[in-house]
């Protein structure tokens, strides 16, 4: 049974910054790319970032320059440290098995475009 754990999330104020961890279990953690969405309440699942398999990564735009994507195959774990947060950062964030390059209608965890959704960890940046 796949497994994807987040931790890390919590409340830090404008230009603070915080670690996110994804630890995988039940597949073959190299063979796939795993990435980042997040949601805010009546927003679109929007794509946050990926490291591929091939330790190619993706940014979405907003997060260049700010948010910085790894992963650890001997830890089966993806990273994703956010520096210079914002308010509009603000948001579920969940790790994603195979992600897919676009954002999503509706609630991410229902998205069938993904292959696997972890439980999703809160991130809230206040003033």
């Amino acid at each position: 049974e796949v497994h994807l754990v987040e931790s890390g999330g919590g409340s830090v104020q404008t230009g603070g910054s915080l670690k996110l961890s994804c630890t995988a279990s039940g597949f073959t953690f190299e063979d796939n790319g795993m990435g980042w969405y997040r949601q805010a309440p009546g927003n679109d699942c929007e794509l946050v970032s990926i490291a591929n398999f091939d330790s190619s990564t993706y940014y979405t735009d907003s997060v260049k320059g700010r948010f910085t994507i790894s992963r650890d195959n001997a830890k089966k774990t993806t990273y994703l440290q956010m520096n210079s947060l914002r308010q509009e950062d603000t948001a579920l964030y969940y790790c994603a098995r195979d992600p897919y390059l676009a954002n999503f209608t509706g609630p991410c965890y229902l998205s069938r475009y993904v292959t696997d959704w972890g439980q999703g960890t809160q991130v809230t940046v206040s003033s």
